[in-house]
């Protein structure tokens, strides 16, 4: 059984411009060696609208990109994920078919967060436990049952730290974009969390700053 965090990006912060910047391999780097204390077998970037392959001899690196949809995101993860995308342009559905076209898995992400996707007919392959909101995971495994879909796990970390705070447990002989795709297809993954004292911290600064924002 393979442990790979299906949400994380390799910058700190929103706003950058939606294109690979200095910083990526940078990020990349202190993914990877978070990642491999935590006993994550590969990670997957999926920075906001846009592709970044990361590479680094700590972790397997997976493609992925975090597509903004005109209702929540949407993260995509597989063998060739789109370049990028314009933030608000595409509707959930129309993002899942992009995923599909491009032989990738299509993911709600954090679905109670600043999103109303989840009341979208697309036919996401997963609903996501996202690892800032364990209180929401009852609710993402029962909106999965709902969908007749999968749950998986990812971070969301945009800090190296955070990366692991929530995985997917993927059964499959290696951590390769097309075998997780594949395990995700066939049902073969679960969500998980590996928080630990300081992500437990975190957490209710999380809800608070986003609950701040309306995003809750």
């Amino acid at each position: 059984m393979l442990r790979v965090d299906l949400h994380a990006h390799t910058r700190f912060f929103h706003g950058w411009p939606g294109r690979p910047t200095a910083f990526d391999p940078v990020g990349a780097r202190l993914l990877a060696r978070y990642a491999r204390r935590r006993g994550l077998d590969a990670v997957a970037v999926t920075n906001h609208d846009y592709r970044y392959d990361a590479v680094g001899g700590d972790v397997t690196f997976l493609p992925g990109i975090e597509i903004s949809t005109s209702r929540g995101h949407v993260t995509v993860v597989g063998p060739d994920p789109p370049e990028r995308t314009t933030p608000g342009t595409l509707t959930p559905r129309e993002a899942v078919a992009l995923a599909h076209d491009h032989s990738c898995i299509a993911v709600l992400a954090h679905p109670f967060r600043g999103s109303t996707a989840r009341r979208s007919p697309a036919p996401f392959d997963a609903v996501e436990c996202n690892g800032k909101h364990t209180d929401t995971h009852a609710k993402a495994r029962a909106l999965a049952e709902r969908r007749g879909v999968p749950v998986v796990g990812g971070s969301d970390a945009h800090y190296p730290f955070e990366v692991g705070r929530g995985y997917t447990e993927v059964d499959a002989e290696e951590a390769t974009p097309e075998a997780v795709v594949a395990a995700v297809n066939e049902g073969r993954v679960d969500a998980a969390t590996g928080q630990g004292r300081v992500d437990r911290v975190l957490e209710p600064l999380y809800r608070a700053v986003h609950a701040a924002r309306g995003t809750r």
